[in-house]
């Protein structure tokens, strides 16, 4: 069974979301929230999976309660939702290593989408957590399963993929305009160089090569 702790301080939604995904499949919602702070406390009260969070709430919001559950929890699964299309914001779930951002109001088949990708992630940890704890070690006394380089780099791979995704959202709304890979940097709060490097592993082409394709895509 999947544990998801939910956070969405509108009523109606919040129980509409609940709703929804307790009927979508083996999954458990095992904490309510209305605020980012009853979020936290949830979080540090009971075991959970993946942690859905609006970001605009009162007191502490969810990309506040988010830097504090990633503290507690390296491991959980977190996805924000928001009314709000903020590059800011996108950056920010960047930064806590969430799975995805989602605008509200949420389509039914992507918010779904989303935590299947979140449960098919939340599997593999448990698989290679069970995998560690199970290791042999050869004859020459070295492990012979290193799960921890194979989960970095699963990481590594969520990452790329949040950071695509901001990248393809800044280009989407600034394309008309005439930007650069220093712009886009900029606004990211890369350095140029290393903000090269990272487009060239987003996307496996240059800025300039992939700005004009969007641009005679569009």
């Amino acid at each position: 069974m999947i544990r998801l702790l939910i956070a969405e301080d509108i009523d109606y939604l919040r129980e509409q979301l609940i709703q929804s995904l307790e009927k979508a499949g083996d999954m458990q919602v095992v904490g309510s929230a209305a605020t980012g702070l009853e979020a936290i406390k949830l979080a540090e009260e009971c075991t959970f999976d993946i942690a859905l969070l609006d970001i605009e709430m009162p007191g502490v919001n969810g990309l506040e309660a988010a830097e504090q559950i990633r503290e507690m929890d390296e491991d959980a699964v977190i996805i924000f939702l928001t009314a709000f299309d903020e590059f800011n914001y996108a950056k920010k779930a960047i930064a806590v290593k969430a799975l995805d951002y989602l605008l509200k109001p949420v389509d039914h088949e992507e918010l779904i989408a989303t935590i299947e990708e979140a449960i098919r992630l939340v599997r593999e940890q448990k698989l290679m957590s069970t995998e560690s704890a199970n290791a042999t070690v050869d004859n020459a006394g070295n492990e012979c399963v290193d799960s921890v380089k194979e989960k970095e780099h699963r990481l590594d791979n969520l990452r790329i993929n949040a950071v695509a995704e901001s990248i393809r959202y800044y280009i989407e709304t600034h394309y008309m305009e005439d930007i650069s890979l220093q712009d886009v940097a900029t606004a990211m709060n890369y350095s140029d160089a290393y903000f090269c490097k990272l487009f060239k592993q987003c996307f496996d082409k240059s800025f300039v090569s992939y700005l004009t394709w969007f641009r005679i895509e569009k």
